[in-house]
């Protein structure tokens, strides 16, 4: 039957892949079509894995299909969900740095790329398993780990990491039992980046603003009965080293129902070196001067005035110890070590001074970093840095093998910082096939060997189409209380969701 190209033709002429040639569609009849409905390509074309489905694994995905026509990618997901950090580290509040999302789905569904979700690579199948399948693997799975204080008291109840806080409200399925207790006055944030101020805008923002979000419902409820009141935003450098943007300080200075609490002497001389700041950080610095020092104008007074919540930066300050209540069980306060700066600008180093500060808080949050965790044994990392080292995405002395996003920079920029730092790893590894330094003309299995091994390991994929099962529920779960999506919390509820 396959031998009638007339038979051949008319069949499959609505899939319009005659155009691809006699031989490649011959190849793709031999092998099948996968559980996502895609076709095989032949196993002489180039394959290759990604372990991750973030920001960096999508755009390392879109620049590699991009570029070239015959090179087929699957993207393999611990989680049954795709999209990483735009899912569960974008605040809730922030809908449109998730549109993203968008240009994600259109690479998911390109018919040479294939989604995998609840895969554990390292755990499900090996990294050295998946290079006997692909010609080249691309780890690209990012930062999940926390960094740690190094100061007593920092195991006490009341104390989160801000990995853990930002994935409860935004339906992380390993923060949902956080629960954190949120019936203090005051909490401290350590930390002065985007993420830091992400934290304290929604413990301040009101509930009304909120319930709009795809906040989960479970933080929702806790917010709404919060008793926290005042956030301090606490910093061991100056007002001219804060890592936030100006867009998230803006938003913090406009933010219904609370007004901001500086400390005037925190900005002595920074009025004098404004002038030769660049521009982004001229800009910031002069929104923060205008927020600390400037008598605002009637309406401004009337708001602040009205305000029943309170924020601030407070600068030149390191933890030393997170202080214990009586029971020694959980935070009463934290001491802060009292810093000066030796150099200037972006260079600045704190010294500590030898003074201290105790502030009284029921509520630390650490926003010091995220830090990425080895995958496999197999697979050089450098726990120092907690990247995998590598050269342009070319990890060091492992042939075949590449990273992109914070396992190769560490955790630093922002989405589109990701973007370009995924399409540099694209570039080397295209390069590389392009000079065969890469061979790629040895077959290879690809998925199919690697989907043998999962289904006698008793793992069942979560294939991108199971996904878009999941996602209509969330939507019209969302729609009945007003929000974008009312997100599933567990792995368990995912699963049941992408199965039925």
């Amino acid at each position: 039957m396959w031998k009638n190209t007339s038979s051949y033709k008319l069949m499959f002429s609505e899939l319009k892949l005659w155009t691809l040639g006699k031989n490649r569609w011959t190849s793709r009849l031999l092998e099948g079509f996968g559980g996502c409905g895609k076709a095989y390509l032949s196993s002489s074309y180039p394959k290759v894995c990604i372990v991750g489905s973030g920001p960096a694994g999508f755009y390392t995905a879109q620049h590699l299909i991009k570029a070239r026509q015959d090179v087929e990618v699957d993207i393999y997901e611990r989680l049954p969900v795709p999209f990483g950090l735009v899912r569960f580290g974008v605040a809730p509040d922030h809908p449109e740095v998730k549109n993203v999302i968008n240009t994600f789905t259109q690479t998911a569904k390109h018919s040479r790329c294939s989604f995998y979700g609840n895969v554990n690579v390292g755990t499900d199948v090996s990294v050295s398993e998946l290079q006997e399948a692909y010609h080249a693997i691309i780890l690209s799975y990012g930062a999940e780990g926390n960094r740690s204080m190094g100061v007593p008291g920092e195991d006490l109840a009341g104390v989160y990491s801000a990995k853990d806080f930002v994935g409860w409200y935004n339906g992380l399925p390993s923060c949902q039992q956080l629960s954190p207790d949120l019936s203090c006055e005051t909490a401290v944030i350590l930390g002065q980046g985007n993420v830091a101020l992400d934290v304290a805008r929604i413990l301040l923002s009101p509930c009304d603003i909120l319930k709009k979000t795809d906040i989960t419902q479970p933080a929702l409820e806790a917010l709404a009965e919060s008793r926290v009141r005042r956030v301090l935003v606490v910093g061991r450098r100056g007002p001219m080293q804060v890592a936030c943007t100006i867009k998230e300080l803006r938003e913090m200075v406009n933010l219904p129902g609370t007004r901001p609490e500086m400390v005037a002497a925190d900005f002595k001389e920074v009025t004098e070196a404004l002038k030769d700041l660049p521009r982004p950080r001229k800009r910031l610095t002069e929104l923060m001067l205008k927020t600390a020092l400037e008598v605002p104008g009637e309406m401004e007074q009337e708001r602040r005035k009205n305000a029943s919540r309170v924020w601030g930066f407070r600068f030149f300050r390191s933890p030393i110890e997170v202080l214990a209540d009586p029971s020694g069980h959980k935070i009463a306060g934290i001491r802060l070590a009292v810093n000066t700066l030796e150099g200037s600008r972006e260079g600045a180093r704190a010294v500590l001074t030898g003074e201290v500060e105790d502030v009284a808080c029921g509520l630390v949050i650490s926003s010091i970093g995220y830090k990425s965790l080895p995958i496999d044994p197999s697979v050089p990392f450098d726990s120092h840095k907690a990247i995998v080292p590598n050269s342009m995405g070319r990890v060091q002395q492992a042939a075949g093998l590449y990273c992109s996003g914070w396992l190769k920079t560490g955790p630093t920029g922002v989405i589109a910082t990701t973007m370009n730092n995924s399409f540099d790893t694209a570039r080397s590894l295209l390069e590389d096939m392009d000079s065969g330094t890469l061979d790629v003309t040895a077959a290879k299995p690809g998925s199919h060997s690697i989907r043998t091994l999962l289904e006698k390991r008793g793992v069942k994929p979560v294939t991108f189409s199971d996904w878009e099962k999941i996602d209509r529920l969330e939507t019209t779960r969302g729609e009945a209380r007003g929000k974008p999506r009312e997100k599933l919390l567990t792995v368990a509820e995912m699963l049941k969701s992408a199965r039925t």
